[in-house]
């Protein structure tokens, strides 16, 4: 690994990891936690549309795909909360609203669009400087808003009716939530395209969630974990020459199978 680091795409690959891997898993024991896998991957999937109007607009993708996916995450918030029957349902629909939308403005923009497949699968190893400037402010906001509300947050994801009786703003504090999740989504796209974004939220903190119970620590082990795929991932796609998102994908996988294998044998010996 010391070896590639003389290329500066992967230094640049080096750190991206690093940023995504913070907000993963941060924001992935929140989205484990409140069982959003769901709806996370649809605020993943309408990105799109905002990946197609940064390139309509002639303007940085990753700043359309953020916009965008901030007004879908709230869009899907509220339909999460004052929907609550068919909430799947019309998810799933503003879900392919938002890649169908993202083809269309594709089709209507001008060029040759190189590295359209980078946003779906994933391109690590293509991350420009200043997509990694935009991971460090987002990363900025996310950690500030987590230690801001770590609290409220912590009661809306454990006991919901006990934050309503103590009057925590539950449905501001869970819209926030969901804005979280976006700019986490709009981070990890790069690393591992929008088609296995939700994997490297979920993965990590189910893995964590094995092992430990207290919040904080889930979100350290998280952390740790979703470096630890990442790199590893990084390093055998590499010298492999395999795609880097899904390899760091099967790392993660792979990892939580073992993780899931301990657990049963524990319990078979106690």
């Amino acid at each position: 690994m010391i070896e590639a680091l003389q290329y500066g795409f992967m230094r640049n690959a080096l750190a991206a990891g690093v940023l995504v891997s913070i907000a993963c898993g941060i924001i992935g024991t929140y989205v484990v936690t409140n069982r959003i896998g769901f709806l996370s991957g649809g605020i993943a999937h309408a990105a799109y549309g905002g990946i197609g109007l940064g390139y309509f607009l002639g303007i940085n993708p990753t700043i359309g795909a953020i916009l965008f996916s901030l007004v879908s995450a709230i869009g899907m918030g509220l339909v999460q909360r004052r929907t609550k029957e068919r909430s799947d349902t019309i998810i799933g629909i503003m879900w392919a609203l938002g890649m169908a939308l993202g083809i269309i403005f594709l089709d209507l923009s001008p060029g040759y669009k190189a590295d359209l497949m980078s946003y779906l699968f994933g391109s690590i190893l293509a991350v420009p400087t200043t997509d990694l400037l935009i991971m460090v402010v987002l990363n900025l906001i996310v950690i500030t808003l987590v230690v801001l509300f770590f609290r409220q947050l912590q009661a809306i994801s454990f006991d919901e009716t006990f934050a309503t009786v103590v009057s925590v703003p539950v449905d501001r504090l869970y819209l926030m939530l969901i804005a979280m999740v976006a700019l986490t989504v709009v981070m990890t796209m790069r690393i591992v395209g929008l088609i296995m974004v939700i994997a490297l939220l979920t993965i990590p903190p189910a893995i964590a969630g094995l092992f430990v119970g207290d919040m904080k620590r889930m979100m350290v082990l998280s952390v740790l974990l979703s470096i630890a795929f990442t790199m590893i991932g990084l390093w055998i796609s590499f010298y492999l020459n395999l795609t880097s998102g899904a390899t760091i994908i099967m790392v993660a996988g792979a990892a939580y199978l073992l993780g899931v294998c301990y657990q049963h044998l524990k319990t078979l010996n106690t």
